[in-house]
């Protein structure tokens, strides 16, 4: 008699009979979704891989038109071998696309609609083939006639017919999924009725059991939340109990002696885990920091390269043809190209050393005239870019300082260089040096792209570089690199830009660099010749 008394029992009932109505519930469920089943079944397998199939067809058979008008555009054997990369490409993937359609069930109309397209298709690929042939063989005037008439109204015709097909496919899907969605509806309303019914069923089975386990549950339940909020001195009843109601008390019992241990653990777990995150997020950040640089000095390499490995076969090619003058005006490019690959090597090489390792050691200042290093550098960046416009505006009197001289050399490399790179309008870029107020003034100022405002607080972080230069190779070191510099000078470095207008970098410096003032040394006697392997970010 005990035993019908237990709360296993009494929940043993309750669960008998839930159980009882879900396994009821659950065949009606069954039954009555599996109408919904097919026609998501019939979306899931015919619509949405027909839509996709088609989708593909649409693209790339725009892009083959495309690929036809660039083989009327393409004179050399290079830009005609990578067109007819393109076009065989293309035919693959239309190929694979309408086999896939072609596997997929549809209604009969959709296979005629199908068939009329892929007869037009057919009909254009054969004039497209034609064009692409007579561009090939330098009949460019016959190519783009046929290209212009009947090439243009087949694939009309065949692009109507893949739209009238895509617009066929996108209203058969439309009114499937309305059918789903109505069954859904249905099915809905009949589970919300179900569940409706086993919620009075479980409301029946608490107000069967609640006399004999509701409310010492509830009691327990309430002394457990406020061990929970860590108060220790709860008093737990019910423990002389002999059924589950006694063992659950005793049970409480042992958590309330274990909660003061549980939580000081957890404090110290929830602390690692945070020290971890932070420590996660920041690899993470400077993970995606060196792919970045990677990608960017990569570009900077190749750039040259290219530039190095067209004039080297030029020269090959037409040496029997060449005048002295050409090829000393080719291998003067080649010059340059390579000067600009070692300016890219050195400006790694001294960023890394200034950055990852102790800047003073490669602190090695001398004293120099600063008009003669804002000229060679306008000349030297007048040699790399023959179009750029710079004008220099120098102090008529020597600007006499002591610093590091390579190291300023690439600081305001760096900054020309962006004014050139940046300039794709061919402003023009006016370069000053002048005494102001005891310290050396040096101005850049171009007619370029301007920095955003949102990225000017970010401008001299390492690698980073501005929202409006993503088509613009470059490391994104140098004005991080130009920020480390003037600061290990003692000097101060400004911006004012004004996006799409241009920008004015102000650097001022000391005469003497802090470093030499607090080791109270000599002035050096010898100068040290400024250097051309200069720095681009």
């Amino acid at each position: 008699m005990a035993q019908t008394r237990s709360i296993k029992f009494h929940f043993s009932l309750v669960f008998l009979l839930l159980l009882l109505f879900v396994v009821v519930l659950g065949l009606f469920s069954l039954w009555d979704l599996k109408g919904y089943h097919a026609i998501t079944a019939d979306i899931r397998d015919r619509y949405l891989p027909n839509t996709q199939y088609l989708g593909d067809l649409n693209n790339f058979t725009s892009d083959f038109r495309a690929a036809e008008a660039t083989a009327l555009l393409s004179s050399s054997a290079t830009e005609v071998a990578a067109n007819q990369r393109d076009v065989e490409q293309l035919d693959r993937r239309i190929t694979l696309a309408q086999h896939s359609y072609e596997h997929v069930r549809h209604a009969p109309a959709e296979t005629d609609r199908y068939a009329d397209f892929s007869a037009k298709w057919y009909a254009y690929r054969m004039l497209a083939d034609q064009v692409i042939a007579l561009s090939r063989a330098n009949r460019k005037p016959d190519a783009s006639t046929i290209y212009m008439t009947i090439s243009r109204r087949a694939y009309d015709a065949a692009s109507d017919a893949l739209d009238q097909l895509t617009e066929d496919n996108r209203q058969a899907a439309n009114d499937a999924s309305k059918l789903a969605d109505l069954s859904y509806r249905q099915a809905r309303w009949l589970t919300t009725l179900a569940v409706v019914m086993a919620g009075l069923i479980v409301v029946g089975g608490l107000a069967h059991v609640r006399r004999s386990i509701l409310v010492p549950v509830l009691d327990l339940a309430t002394r457990m939340r406020r061990l929970a909020d860590n108060v220790r001195d709860v008093e737990i009843n019910g423990v002389e109990r002999r059924d589950e109601i006694g063992e659950m008390a005793r049970a409480v019992v042992v958590f309330r002696n274990n909660a003061i241990d549980l939580a000081v653990s957890q404090q110290a777990l929830a602390q690692q885990a945070s020290m971890l995150g932070e420590k996660l997020a920041h690899e993470q950040q400077l993970t995606q920091l060196q792919r970045n640089f990677v990608s960017m000095a990569s570009h900077e390499f190749r750039t040259p390269l290219t530039i190095i490995d067209g004039h080297a076969q030029r020269l090959i090619n037409a040496r029997d043809r060449l005048s002295p003058e050409d090829v000393a005006e080719r291998a003067g490019k080649v010059r340059v190209a390579v000067t600009r690959m070692t300016n890219v090597i050195e400006n790694l090489i001294d960023s890394c050393r200034l950055i990852d390792g102790d800047a003073e050691l490669y602190f090695h200042p001398s004293e120099f005239d600063m008009n003669e290093l804002i000229h060679e550098l306008c000349h030297l960046h007048r040699e790399l870019s023959p179009t750029a416009h710079i004008l220099e505006n120098a102090n008529a009197r020597p600007l006499t300082m002591v610093g590091d001289q390579k190291l300023l050399f690439q600081v305001f490399n760096n900054i020309i260089s962006n004014a050139v790179k940046y300039s794709p309008r061919g402003g023009i870029i006016k370069v000053a040096a002048k005494m102001n107020g005891g310290q050396i003034e040096v101005t850049v100022e171009d007619q370029g792209l301007g920095i955003p405002e949102a990225d000017r607080e970010r401008l001299f972080e390492r690698y980073y570089r501005g929202s409006n230069v993503s088509g613009i190779v470059g490391t994104g070191i140098g004005l991080y690199l130009v920020k480390t510099v003037v600061d290990l000078h003692g000097g101060t470095v400004a911006v004012e830009s004004k996006e799409g207008e241009g920008s004015r970098f102000l650097v001022r410096l000391p005469p003497l660099p802090p470093l030499r003032r607090a080791r109270s040394l000599p002035y050096p006697s010898q100068r040290k010749p400024a250097t051309s392997d200069a720095v681009t970010s």
